[in-house]
């Protein structure tokens, strides 16, 4: 018989990933599986239960809260080492990284259903600073929305609580001069952002790496350079549609490993829209081919 180690975000969705947790056991149940539900409480228990989960033996690892959930329990898996299958259940606002496991937009129940029959595929992860992200890692006006976000967006929901902050944070942000230096492209000058994308999507409607594949062994890269107001209100459906590549500002393209330095200021990170402070002004993001065993539904 299956089993299905779920780990469940009680704060995801706002709260309601807590009134999910015996209906996803149900789901399962009904499937045929046994399933065990072990609840975070506080920010990196994911990663801790992830590991001790496939040190006891399990198999399958279900995340049932949203993108910040997934970073966690699959840093957990990539330091154990295990080959454990990664699936989820998205509760989250963004859920990029349902996009790319095929549960995107689907009710819970109907998420588990897909889950039970879907199948393995070995996906990418980038690395940087020892913390692997599965979906996205930002410099720039990425981690200046995403602090924005989690200080002000408790009251937004959905598309708003994205494209809110990101017209509140450009009032206020520069762009800092940036040297981005990888093996195909290099570059030197004052940059907006840099989107480093193992998948197509960040912040839940921004396609900034369109043709973006998980598991091609290559990390699709966005420039975005400094941009008017007027250039940037027109950026925006733009990158939604992920038609931006043509603009004189952006510049798309893959690599395996590039070097970001901010000279003028210290650096900020986003992996997976979860902020980090390394300390120091420079970082190498690198990809680590074929890393994490993802369910991905049919």
């Amino acid at each position: 018989m299956l089993h299905a180690y779920v780990i469940l975000n009680p704060a995801a969705g706002r709260g309601a990933a807590l009134k999910l947790k015996d209906p996803v056991a149900r789901a399962f149940r009904a499937q045929g599986w046994t399933v065990d539900v072990a609840q975070t409480e506080a920010p990196g228990h994911a990663t801790d239960l992830a590991r001790a989960a496939v040190g006891n033996g399990m198999q399958r690892i279900i995340a049932v809260g949203g993108d910040g959930l997934v970073h966690e329990v699959a840093n957990g898996l990539l330091a154990a080492g295990s080959d454990a299958q990664l699936g989820v259940v998205p509760v989250g606002s963004g859920n990029d990284f349902a996009k790319l496991a095929g549960v995107y937009r689907h009710s819970p129940e109907r998420a588990v259903a897909r889950l039970v029959t879907a199948a393995a595929r070995r996906f990418d992860v980038g690395k940087v600073n020892d913390e692997w992200f599965v979906n996205s890692l930002g410099v720039g006006f990425g981690p200046a929305v995403v602090r924005l976000r989690n200080e002000t967006a408790a009251s937004l929901k959905g598309f708003l609580s994205y494209m809110v902050p990101v017209l509140r944070a450009f009032a206020t942000f520069r762009a800092p001069r940036c040297e981005v230096h990888a093996a195909e492209f290099s570059e030197t000058g004052y940059i907006m952002m840099v989107e480093v994308c193992n998948g197509t999507t960040a912040g839940g409607s921004y396609r900034f790496a369109p043709e973006a594949d998980p598991a091609d062994g290559r990390l699709d890269v966005c420039i975005v350079r400094r941009v008017s107001l007027p250039r940037f209100l027109l950026a925006i459906p733009r990158v939604i549609r992920g038609t931006h590549a043509g603009m004189r500002e952006v510049t798309i393209f893959q690599t395996r490993e590039v070097r970001i330095r901010t000279p003028d200021v210290p650096l900020v990170l986003h992996l997976d829209g979860e902020l980090r402070e390394p300390g120091g002004h420079a970082c190498v993001v690198k990809l680590e081919p074929r890393k994490l065993n993802v369910l991905v539904a049919r």
